[in-house]
């Protein structure tokens, strides 16, 4: 018997991380799931593209009042590292409810990064107009 036979047989159930997500309720259709990790990986993408550009703003030595530079360069490098937070959070409520067989639930915490990215354009716009 090959191991993915040997791991789809039921007398010995899979054991998958995070349990408190996959330890209760149905499989889901494989393609829901894979859209919710589609959705998952894009906003660490996401998270990728604000942290280079808050690396890129501080280390390409524009010319922005250096203050304000600083400031929507930290905003930016901030976003970076709570987007993936917040992705994880979305990711793993939408596999349970899946699971589950409830409504989906509405998407939250990516308003303050929006807002982030926001302020971060306002600071750099400022300081463009200051220096």
């Amino acid at each position: 018997m090959s191991p993915v036979d040997d791991a789809q047989t039921p007398s010995r159930p899979v054991r998958r991380f995070p349990a408190w997500v996959f330890g209760d309720g149905t499989e889901p259709d494989a393609r829901f799931t894979l859209a919710n990790e589609r959705t998952f990986l894009a906003w660490v993408r996401t998270s990728l593209a604000l942290l280079a550009g808050g690396v890129a703003l501080e280390a390409l030595d524009l010319p922005i009042e250096r203050h304000l530079r600083l400031t929507a360069a930290l905003v930016l490098v901030t976003a970076g590292v709570l987007a993936p937070v917040a992705a994880w959070v979305g990711w793993a409520r939408t596999e349970r409810a899946m699971r589950r067989g409830e409504p989906l639930p509405a998407p939250a915490g990516f308003g303050p990064l929006v807002v982030a990215v926001v302020v971060a354009g306002v600071l750099v716009l400022v300081g463009l107009v200051l220096a």
